[in-house]
């Protein structure tokens, strides 16, 4: 079976770098936090180095003894570097946290039709009945995850019925490509733009639902997403740019380059394994380095973004500075890169 084409050495330095700018940045507990330690500790399955996880460790438990926000959708992120402090450590306090989050999520968070996950930035920053390609990374990737170890079916199977419905909101079916937003209560997707870390989000936590759920054929809902996926992959696959990367409005030839979207696509790439890729994959692997300065920041990563109201408003996004995301994204496609060889998949599904 051919393979992708990449210098283990090389990405091995690349990620001790961005691990290392990483920890130097004074996030908070949320989710730029969030994306950002996911990143770290996906480095750490890869590479086992438990300096990663330690470094982690200590900030986290200094995070925690200054005390929690209130619960949202995107705080909830924060579940899953506990979820891997508690397989690192055994330490019972980060599952007591995940459980409090799954418990909101499952019970408390606002939701709306046959039961999506409202999309809420903060605890006092709802978006009454939208639904964001973001929800799917920061609550129900978290939810199958914690459903998985808990062998918990029925948050497994909430898990499952997120996905189908925010594909059956946001994925447009004659591209194949995501909506940002979808607003139940005017039922249209509002700008109607294809962001680019849109596609991330749905792509990425796709590609990782069939890895994290044992026998994902067994459930139904799964069916749907590795339809999705393919379909998105393969829309995705014509707007890379000759830099390896995606815009930050897929199809605007007039937007930037972002590297954000551009390592969560390229990992869901690597992470469904489908050989027809791997061009599109050495591709992004060489873009991506490019874009990964000397210590450690993911240069051209675009600042926090709502649903805005047209192509100029996700034009005009800054991209000077490095974000917790664009660190965690990077850190998560280096790591599947590092593991491409050791990836079996169905071809089927």
């Amino acid at each position: 079976m051919a393979s992708i084409t990449y210098d283990k050495d090389k990405l091995l330095q690349t990620m001790d770098a961005v691990v290392v700018r990483t920890m130097d940045m004074d996030m908070i507990w949320d989710w730029p936090c969030a994306v950002a330690y996911y990143g770290i500790a996906e480095a750490w399955r890869t590479t086992g180095k438990k300096e990663y996880m330690e470094a982690m460790k200590q900030r986290v438990d200094q995070l925690i003894s200054l005390g929690l926000p209130k619960m949202s959708v995107n705080c909830s992120s924060m579940g899953h570097c506990l979820l891997s402090l508690w397989e690192y450590s055994g330490e019972e306090q980060y599952e007591v946290i995940v459980r409090q989050m799954i418990g909101y999520l499952s019970t408390k968070a606002p939701r709306f039709g046959d039961g999506v996950i409202q999309h809420t930035v903060a605890a006092d920053a709802e978006f009454p009945e939208q639904a964001w390609a973001d929800t799917l990374f920061m609550a129900v990737m978290l939810m199958l995850r914690a459903g998985v170890l808990w062998k918990d079916e029925e948050l497994i199977n909430d898990a499952l019925n997120q996905f189908v419905w925010h594909i059956r909101y946001l994925q447009d079916m004659d591209t194949g490509l995501w909506y940002h937003g979808y607003d139940h209560i005017q039922n249209n997707h509002m700008s109607g733009m294809f962001w680019g870390r849109a596609n991330a989000w749905g792509a990425y936590t796709m590609a990782k639902a069939g890895r994290i759920l044992p026998q994902c054929y067994l459930y139904p809902q799964f069916m749907d997403l590795a339809g999705s996926l393919n379909e998105q992959l393969a829309g995705l696959k014509k707007y890379q740019t000759e830099n390896g990367l995606w815009r930050t409005l897929i199809n605007d030839p007039e937007s930037y380059e972002e590297v954000s979207a551009s390592c969560g696509i390229a990992a869901a790439m690597v992470i469904k394994h489908n050989p027809l890729h791997i061009q599109y994959i050495d591709k992004a692997t060489e873009g991506i380095l490019c874009n990964i300065a000397p210590d450690g920041r993911v240069l051209n990563v675009s600042g926090g973004t709502a649903v805005m109201r047209d192509k100029e408003g996700y034009r005009g996004i800054t991209k000077t500075w490095p974000q917790g995301w664009g660190q965690g994204l990077a850190l998560a496609f280096l790591a599947a890169v590092i593991e491409y060889d050791s990836i079996t998949a169905d071809g089927a599904l």
